[in-house]
């Protein structure tokens, strides 16, 4: 396993971030969770992610019915004694509770949400505190000096920013230098062989500031696993088979993509989720990739993707096959400078 800075933060996390988004048994009418593992199974992925050499750990608030997956971490953490293993991240800002002030990020929001997710995880601080969006009807620099506060008070260590758009990145970041106040070390944001619009802006504006990129769905919602053929139906139990999700991925482009994954694949001998991983784990800017598992087994076929080092011909192979209409003004720009 590879070690990196968290952005530019001093710390160094494992290069795959274990996702708890699927810990605890799925509840239907829970927000933003994916039915998995029960406790002990995702004990017992914490326990082998940990002998694996990963040494960070990603989940939100909303992950489950009332904070589930950080509760699950936060019965693994006591039974374990394993805290200080880990750099452990989490999310606050969508809804959790009701009334006027269930969701958002303002100051008195933020104060509260902390102090709840520090209960449920059964712990003094956490390592990354992110936002899990920005939002427009608070001012950044009220979401900042919140967590500025936090960090001085020793309750979080880091702040990172999830699904942000370019201009308000850039504006929160500006806000934080100048009124000289922590700033974001992360973004984490969708970033996979489908999903590459980051590159327009955010992986530019992350280099240049220094961000650290985590990405989420590294697989596509599994679409890059190889479980998936053009014209055939969703394997039964798939992620992808629930309502017409699988149709948004069917495009010529997608099914190209997953056939120059096939063929990296069988050239290394690696699974094709391994490939789609390693070839995330070389682009510039990415510190960590955060992948989710619903088994032991799981977790092990997408803890060797860290071992798997692709040639720079089969990332040329995997780069022209996802390539991107990337829109004016890329285009205009890159035509009269030559950089896209």
């Amino acid at each position: 396993m590879e070690y990196r800075n968290l952005g530019a933060a001093g710390v160094k996390v494992s290069s795959l971030c274990l996702g708890a988004m699927t810990f605890g048994e799925a509840d239907e009418s829970s927000f933003m969770h994916k039915a998995g593992a029960d406790e002990a199974t995702s004990h017992a992925i914490l326990d082998r992610a940990l002998d694996g050499g990963v040494n960070f750990v990603d989940t939100a608030d909303v992950y489950g019915q009332d904070g589930l997956s950080e509760r699950v971490i936060g019965t693994w953490l006591a039974r374990s004694g394993k805290r200080d293993q880990l750099v452990l991240a989490t999310k606050f800002r969508f809804t959790m509770g009701d009334g006027p002030n269930k969701s958002g990020a303002s100051r008195y929001r933020i104060v509260r949400c902390v102090e709840d997710s520090l209960r449920r995880l059964g712990t003094d601080r956490i390592d990354l505190y992110q936002i899990h969006m920005q939002d427009n009807a608070v001012d950044e620099e009220e979401t900042l000096r919140a967590l500025d506060d936090l960090i001085r008070a020793g309750k979080v260590l880091y702040v990172g920013c999830s699904n942000y758009a370019a201009y308000r990145l850039v504006d929160s970041l500006w806000k934080a230098r100048d009124r000289r106040l922590a700033s974001f070390v992360t973004l984490q944001a969708q970033y996979s062989l489908i999903e590459r619009g980051l590159e327009r802006e955010h992986v530019p504006l992350c280099r240049q500031w220094g961000l650290g990129i985590l990405p989420w769905s590294p697989l596509a919602g599994g679409f890059l696993t190889g479980k998936f053929r053009k014209g055939a139906d969703a394997p039964a139990g798939a992620r992808l088979e629930r309502g017409d999700r699988l149709k948004r991925y069917d495009t010529e482009r997608n099914w190209r993509v997953l056939a120059a994954v096939d063929v990296v694949a069988a050239e290394t001998g690696a699974t094709p989720a391994q490939v789609a991983l390693a070839w995330l784990l070389a682009r510039p800017t990415v510190t960590s990739v955060i992948f989710g598992a619903r088994s032991v087994a799981q977790l092990d076929d997408n803890l060797a993707a860290a071992e798997l080092t692709l040639s720079p011909a089969q990332r040329a192979a995997l780069d022209d096959a996802s390539g991107f209409e990337v829109g004016y003004p890329y285009d205009f720009i890159g035509r009269i400078l030559g950089t896209w």
